[in-house]
């Protein structure tokens, strides 16, 4: 693995390989630790960028993408954070273009970035309800609207009968049938 030494996080980093990529994942507390070191002790100047992932049924992993300029190398940053609290101090103060990525990770998942300057919607309409990049968002709109796209085998008069129709990913059984 390149580009990493672990200097004052040495013991509370863990370091890995992920296809090719160093990845160091760090405790939510050593978070603002981590960016700093990385950034001013390693040179990792360039923050790319920041985003969420459902783990569930436990967390959200919060990942951040930094680039050393001089050597060419990049790391994967990251920290899980619970699912029922996800709060996370905020990168902005460390690296000023994480602003638009938490912004962004907290409408789609939720996570609450303590610290942030402006933390508020950014790209969902007024009044929307919830966070519908985590795995448990019901997609209500799949069962309210038919899916515009291409038809069933069958339903075109053309070709073999029409297979049982299910329930669109992220509908709940119980939202009734997909013909209603």
């Amino acid at each position: 693995m390149t580009g990493f030494a672990a200097g004052p996080l040495d013991g509370r980093a863990e370091v890995t390989d992920s296809f090719g990529d160093t990845v160091v994942d760090v405790a939510p507390g050593d978070w603002i630790e981590l960016l700093t070191h990385v950034r001013d002790g390693l040179g990792y100047a360039f923050f790319d960028w920041l985003t969420g992932v459902d783990e569930p049924p436990d967390a959200f992993q919060v990942v951040a993408h930094v680039y050393n300029p001089d050597t060419r190398e990049r790391l994967l940053l990251r920290t899980a954070v619970p699912r029922d609290d996800p709060r996370l101090p905020s990168a902005v103060g460390v690296y000023r273009g994480a602003d638009w990525h938490e912004r962004e990770t907290y409408e789609m998942f939720g996570v609450i970035f303590e610290g942030h300057p402006n933390l508020v919607p950014l790209l969902l309409p007024d009044g929307f309800e919830g966070h519908p990049l985590r795995k448990d968002f019901i997609l209500a709109a799949r069962v309210a609207k038919q899916w515009p796209g291409a038809k069933e085998p069958g339903e075109s008069g053309h070709g073999a009968p029409s297979r049982r129709k299910t329930l669109p990913p992220g509908v709940p059984a119980d939202w009734g049938s997909p013909d209603a």
